[in-house]
Order: C-alpha cells, then sequence, then structure tokens
C-alpha cells in the first residue's frame, strides 16, 4: 500500500490506496496520546468520503478514552474557535483541501485553537510510526474509560460572532452590496450565507450544497474560475469570493469578472487592518511583496516565516503580530483565531470597500504592480543544496536568506527555491515588477542548477 502524505500538522492521501480507514484509525489514535486531558473535535468538509472516513477516526477518538464532539461540516477557521469556545484538548478536521475528489485528510489542532506547530506535530509522527510498527504500543483505554460520541448543534455562530466583531457591519449594510461566493460545495457556504446575511448583502451561493460534489477542480486558482468570473459579470456583483473546500483559503474576483489572484487576499484585509490599528506584520518567504511594502507605507515591523500555516503562526506569535497570512489566499487575524479564514476574508474586504468606497479593481489599483511566476524542476534536495553557493556567487543578489530552501532578493525582485518535501523536485517562484522580469529569473536559476 503507498504510504499518505504526512506533515507536521496531519496528513492526506488517495482514499483505498494511500489513506485508508485503518490508517486514520492509528494516527488518531497517536493525536490523542500526545493530547492533554479532555475531548476532541471532529469536523469535515463536504468531501463525500468524509463521513465514513469520520466514522473511524470517532471510533478512534472515543476508544482512546476521550469524548468526540462532532461539528459535522464546518469550515477549518471554525474548527479552530470551536476549540477555543467548548475548551476541548484539540480537534481533527477531515479535509483534504484543494486536491481532487480522490483525496481526503487529517487536519491537527491543538488546545490553543491553531494548527499544531512542528514540535508537536513531529510527536504525534513519531507515535503513528510507532504503531506501524508494533500495534500493541497504541493507547487504547480499557472499557470503563472509553468516551462517548456527542453532536454539536452550531459549530458556526461563535466563529461568525469573531468575524462581526472586526468590522463595521452597519456602513457595510448601508452600501448593500450585490455578493457572489463560490463555495464549489465545500464547508463554506453554511457560514458564508449568515455571514452575508449578517452584513445585508445581496448575494448568490454557489456550490451552496456542502456534498464536495465539485463543480470545477478545488484549488481556487484562475485557471479554474473563468465560469464563476463570467457569472460576477454577468449578474452585476460588486465582488466575487472563491472558497476551496475547507474554507480555509479566499481568491477574489472584482467587479468585472477579473481574478486578482490569492496574493491579494491577505493584502486588502491587511489594508483595512492598518486603517484601524499598527502593528508587525508577517507572511511568509513565499508571499509577495506587497505586505512588506505595506509595513514600510505603515512604518511597522515585518518579517517572514518559512513556507506552511504553523510556520506563520509561529512567527505571529513570536513577534506579537497585528496580521498575518500566506499568499495562497490565507489571511490570519489574530482577533478571530490563529487560522486561515476565508470568512474574516470576506467580511474584511467588504469592510474596506464600505470604509473607502473604492471597488476591488480600484483597491487593488493603489497596490505595486508585481507578477509571480512559479515553476518547478526535477532535482535532489542535496543537488539544491549543493547549488546554493552557485547561484548566490552567479546572481548576485542583494541578500540570501536561507531560512527556507534559499531566497535572493534584489531592490524590486525576489527569486525563492525550495525542496518539494514528498518528491525530488525543486519549486522555483519568482517575482518582478513584470511578468518577463521574473520569467527570466526562472530561466537563469534553472539553466545554473542544470549546466554549472
Amino acid at each position: 500500500m503507498a504510504e499518505p502524505i504526512i506533515s507536521v500538522s496531519g496528513l492526506r492521501g488517495v482514499l483505498g490506496s494511500e489513506l485508508t480507514p485503518e490508517v486514520a484509525i492509528r494516527f488518531a489514535n497517536a493525536f490523542c496520546s500526545q493530547l492533554g486531558p479532555g475531548a476532541v473535535l471532529l469536523s469535515r468538509d463536504g468531501r463525500t468520503s468524509g463521513p465514513f472516513l469520520c466514522d473511524a477516526i470517532a471510533s478512534a477518538i472515543v476508544g482512546s478514552g476521550r469524548d468526540c464532539l462532532d461539528l459535522d461540516v464546518a469550515a477549518t477557521p471554525s474548527v479552530g474557535v470551536a476549540v477555543q469556545t467548548l475548551r476541548a484538548a484539540g480537534a481533527i478536521q477531515v479535509s483534504a483541501s484543494h486536491n481532487p475528489p480522490a483525496y481526503n485528510g487529517m487536519k491537527l489542532f491543538g488546545p490553543d485553537g491553531r494548527v499544531v506547530p512542528s514540535e508537536f506535530g513531529n510527536g504525534v509522527l513519531a507515535a503513528y510510526r510507532q504503531y506501524q510498527h508494533d500495534p500493541q504500543k497504541a493507547s487504547w483505554a480499557p472499557i470503563q474509560s472509553i468516551g462517548v460520541r456527542c453532536k454539536i448543534d452550531d459549530p458556526h455562530q461563535a466563529h461568525l460572532d469573531r468575524v462581526l466583531a472586526t468590522v463595521d457591519s452597519q456602513a457595510i449594510r448601508r452600501c448593500g452590496m450585490k455578493v457572489l461566493v463560490d463555495s464549489n460545495h465545500g464547508a463554506g457556504s453554511i457560514l458564508a450565507s449568515r455571514l452575508l446575511n449578517a452584513l445585508g448583502c445581496e448575494f448568490v451561493i454557489l456550490g451552496d450544497l456542502p456534498d464536495g460534489k465539485f463543480s470545477h477542480p478545488p484549488e481556487p486558482i484562475l485557471e479554474n474560475l473563468s465560469a464563476v468570473g463570467a457569472s460576477v459579470t454577468q449578474g452585476g456583483f460588486a465582488v466575487g469570493f472563491c472558497q476551496d473546500p475547507d474554507a480555509d483559503r479566499l481568491a477574489v474576483l472584482d467587479e468585472h469578472g477579473a481574478y486578482i489572484g490569492e496574493e491579494y487576499t491577505p493584502v486588502l484585509c491587511i489594508m483595512r487592518a492598518m486603517m484601524q490599528h499598527r502593528g508587525p506584520l508577517v507572511t511568509n518567504c513565499a508571499s509577495s511583496s506587497m505586505t512588506e511594502d505595506l509595513a514600510k507605507k505603515h512604518q511597522v515591523p515585518f518579517f517572514r516565516s518559512k513556507v506552511g500555516e504553523a510556520n506563520v503562526v509561529d512567527c505571529m506569535l513570536e513577534h506579537k503580530a497585528l496580521y498575518g497570512g500566506e499568499g495562497s489566499g490565507g489571511p490570519i487575524d489574530p482577533r478571530v483565531v490563529l487560522v486561515r479564514d476565508s470568512i474574516a476574508a470576506m467580511a474584511q474586504i467588504l469592510d474596506l470597500m464600505a470604509a473607502t468606497g473604492r471597488s476591488i479593481s480600484q483597491l487593488v489599483g493603489e497596490l505595486p504592480a508585481y507578477a509571480m511566476i512559479k515553476d518547478k524542476m526535477t532535482l535532489s534536495k542535496e543537488k539544491l543544496d549543493a547549488s546554493i553557493d552557485l547561484l548566490r556567487s552567479k546572481l548576485q543578489a542583494d541578500s540570501v536568506s536561507t531560512l527556507d530552501g534559499v531566497r535572493l532578493d534584489w531592490a524590486d525582485r525576489w527569486l525563492l527555491l525550495r525542496a518539494s518535501n514528498t518528491e525530488p523536485l525543486v519549486r522555483l517562484i519568482a517575482e518582478a515588477p513584470d511578468r518577463q522580469g521574473a520569467e527570466e529569473l526562472i530561466r537563469r536559476a534553472k539553466s545554473l542548477m542544470q549546466n554549472g
């Protein structure tokens, strides 16, 4: 049997070949063995494989001697809020994020309501490997100590309340904006509907039934959203919001139906936050320079983390950040929860529009223009490590960082090379003021690594 893709924050894989109920049970038991006392929450996105996989995981939770509080379908950030409000020991969100329908997975939350950091996740992985080699090492409870599975009736309201507390709801209501949301049959439609009702918006939700029967490939990127863009223009909507299946990422379409890119989502949220408060900002090292530009404009500290939500959150906590996020459409507002959050993003972008009286295209037009190119090439991690000195000497960057792979920065552009954790690949990301400049950076880097 093929091995699922396992990271410090969870796992994912193809159902039946990489991810089976047996794998899920062992992983959930390993997770429970690392937690302090208390119940464990269980939730899922809308994938058709979610219910039976949740049944297997719930059996592992109660068999580990813990109560299982079942949220059923809920957005990933709602799970983080629920951990806090229900004072749970942790949570498992059953989701494969933007992967195709054949996939599912498990995302782990700690008692603080955030995706587990690397140290904790490594403990879970070590326990899972131990149980894998010796099933007798699993931490099953005696019969008198097994838990119970309980349904939580409304896991959404606490999250909604926190989001609404970050915006001027009355100002948004006065605008009476017309909003299109593409939930694409994922978990986001339930709370998106409540949010837009609370904000007095006229709205339409595409794919509002969370049954996992995606209308288009689930990642909210340009090539998957052409039909949604056409719906924005045909319907005269002020903005289009496109969620991924577990609703922690958001892409934005402007009033003309144009895809403005996931990189803009946290930036627009930060623009609104900077109108209200000042404080440090954090993004990962693969995100656009736009956040750093905002930090310079408002004279606040700016920090970069390694790629990965848990790493961004670690950096935010270290520097007491006002706001953070990842350029993959994942803003993180500590006032709500330290989890990427499409619901907060929708509310705060509408709040920005109401506060400024500007359209999405006008707001984007006020930001520095960049082009970002993403590419990859076959190369072992060892060869990448050996290539770093060559890249430094030949490309003559103003600064070089090895925080995560190698990142080379110049005054108005940058190049990042990171080894894949699962394949002998190097991922290349370049950003420059225009597409030609970004493509040239990637071309030169690939040529150097291939030819020396």
